[in-house]
């Protein structure tokens, strides 16, 4: 029987992985900022609660039809502690407790090498030779990026301190496993209502985490005022539900090799905003990372 051919890629599915990757690489920059004034698991719960009111709203008003049996609840607030509220209270508190955006992306970069490794094992999603490739010349390129930042004698003089790198490891390997279990367990159902219902079990994991660890302290300044609504708007409304679309509609290792670029994408950004200084070797290292991504990401 002759395969069938494979639908044409829309606009969308075009242009989702470029907006995706913009949007997500503002995420260490909002860390940081939020971090100069909130407590990192007191500001998560805000953007939490912000935007499940917000998405809740409007599934409510756009009739969007809600998880119907209590498995489907379930499954959606597991998936939101997953990929929402340990995943970012890990970055969040890490980076709060000293860890720089730069060790912290490196450490958000394994994601895609564990997801090749377990997309087979897991959801049988086939990995060619070629996106393996693809996968470790991404790190490679990545690495190539961030080295001379990471050779930084002030960097090396500061240390790395050892139990934020653990607990951001912990938040990788929770968005991870969050990945699989959303392309396992919500392949269906309308994803504005199930995204709203995620952020309850983010919530779940990060209120608990404040209120045990935190005096729960934010000073609302403009600047923290502005860094909520980007957190909001751009990151938990519309960077996830860009990385929910990918995920239903592609295989998880694929989507996962995108996180590749989201720290060139940071160091291009400080470079602009900035002035941080970039070397021929580093914008090498970003063609290097970019065509591992087009290797991994290619069907």
């Amino acid at each position: 029987m002759p395969a069938l051919p494979s639908p044409r890629p829309t606009p969308f599915d075009r242009a989702a992985p470029v907006a995706f990757v913009l949007l997500w690489s503002t995420g260490w920059l909002s860390a940081k900022y939020g971090a100069l004034g909130a407590d990192a698991m007191t500001f998560l719960a805000w953007r939490f609660a912000f935007a499940g009111l917000l998405l809740a709203v409007y599934a409510w008003a756009a009739g969007a039809q809600w998880p119907q049996t209590p498995a489907q609840w379930l499954h959606a607030l597991v998936s939101g502690a997953l990929l929402h509220g340990f995943y970012l209270a890990g970055v969040w508190w890490a980076m709060r407790a000293g860890l720089s955006a730069t060790v912290s992306g490196l450490i958000a970069a394994l994601q895609p090498i564990l997801t090749a490794v377990l997309a087979p094992l897991i959801l049988g999603e086939p990995v060619t030779r070629l996106q393996r490739l693809g996968v470790f010349a991404g790190f490679a390129g990545l690495t190539i990026v961030l080295g001379p930042k990471l050779l930084d004698p002030q960097a090396q003089a500061a240390g790395v301190p050892f139990w934020p790198v653990v607990v951001n490891a912990l938040g990788m390997a929770s968005v991870t496993l969050g990945t699989f279990y959303q392309k396992r367990f919500l392949h269906i159902g309308d994803l504005r209502s199930v995204t709203a219902v995620q952020y309850v079990g983010a919530l779940a994991v990060v209120v608990p985490g404040a209120l045990l660890f935190e005096p729960m302290h934010i000073d609302w300044t403009p600047s923290i005022i502005a860094t909520m609504v980007w957190s909001v708007l751009g990151l938990s409304i519309g960077a996830i539900f860009l990385m929910l679309v990918m995920i239903r509609r592609g295989a998880v290792a694929r989507m996962a090799a995108l996180i590749y670029l989201v720290p060139p994408v940071v160091a291009v950004e400080a470079w602009f905003l900035f002035g941080d200084r970039l070397l021929p070797l580093q914008w090498g290292g970003m063609a290097l990372t970019v065509l591992g991504v087009a290797l991994a990401t290619r069907k």
